[in-house]
């Protein structure tokens, strides 16, 4: 009887958490990629380094870094991922696609895409769409989006950046917090209003006072929100003015529970784009989904 066995391998949840670790030199941000706490990054590492005998990463107060063994070994587990990530698109684009994934800022998702599903929706036919809300545009090369919507300067990697158009900055309110001035309103009068900012995008009431040439209002007093959705429910509530991405507020403007109550638009600043991965089989319709999300 042969009495040869195969050596054991590592668990491939611990080597995806080195590999994701290693890319970003961080824990935290490699449990964001995979969808972990970064205590359970921390603990499929700790195996990691038992099985092969040695440390992964030197663990400092300011993070963590690569030793120089684990340094050698990463380009070939990228490599090794890439080629996995490869092979299970290839497994789906197999068979007809029925599900599209796509993954947006929050802000985008709720405010701009959502009132897009019915058009989107008429383009694939039998497709059915799901959205995830992400603060970064994800990885295509790790992740299963099919597509993303971002504010975005240049393309990421494995993956084509589509400008979708320019937006505005406007400020918006509540037409009850007017009451009944004839519009446009002197912007001196913002000195005895109450601004509402997204946490994110802080400052882009500074942004637009500079803009239109507003002198002497204080763009850091107000309320601030972590979500822009958050903001924009209070504006609409009449707690205050809000300073609008022209995209983003266009429904509640075209309903009538916004109103723009100063005459001045600036550019905002970025430019929503589409990003769709370098081989993704809706390619070929791309330009019919430019047509469908333009700004």
């Amino acid at each position: 009887m042969n009495s040869f066995s195969r050596p054991g391998m590592p668990s491939l949840n611990a080597l995806r958490a080195f590999e994701a670790a290693a890319r970003h030199q961080s824990f935290v941000q490699a449990a964001h990629e995979l969808n972990v706490t970064a205590g359970a990054v921390a603990q499929q590492i700790k195996q990691l380094e038992s099985w092969v005998g040695y440390p992964l990463f030197q663990r400092a107060a300011q993070g963590v870094r690569l030793t120089a063994e684990a340094q050698a070994a990463l380009p070939v587990l990228i490599r090794a991922f890439d080629l996995l990530s490869d092979g299970v698109r290839a497994l789906r684009g197999a068979g007809h696609q029925t599900q599209i994934a796509i993954a947006a800022l929050p802000a985008v998702a709720h405010l701009w895409l959502s009132p897009k599903l019915p058009q989107l929706s008429a383009l694939f036919p039998g497709c059915f769409f799901s959205i995830a809300a992400m603060e970064e545009p994800p990885n295509f090369r790790r992740e299963p989006f099919d597509l993303a919507l971002f504010y975005v300067d240049r393309d990421g990697e494995g993956s084509r950046r589509i400008p979708l158009g320019k937006d505005e900055l406007v400020p918006v309110c509540a037409p009850a917090l007017l009451d009944g001035e004839p519009l446009p309103l002197d912007p001196v009068r913002l000195r005895s209003m109450r601004l509402l900012h997204d946490s994110v995008w802080r400052d882009y009431w500074q942004r637009w006072l500079d803009g239109a040439g507003v002198p002497a209002v204080d763009a850091s007093k107000g309320s601030e929100f972590s979500l822009y959705s958050l903001a924009l429910q209070a504006a609409i509530g009449g707690a205050g003015v809000l300073m609008g991405r022209s995209a983003l507020v266009r429904e509640p403007l075209a309903s009538g529970a916004l109103v723009t109550p100063f005459a001045a638009h600036v550019q905002a600043p970025g430019e929503l784009c589409l990003l769709i991965p370098d081989r993704s089989l809706l390619l070929p319709r791309v330009d019919l989904l430019v047509d469908c999300l333009r700004v």
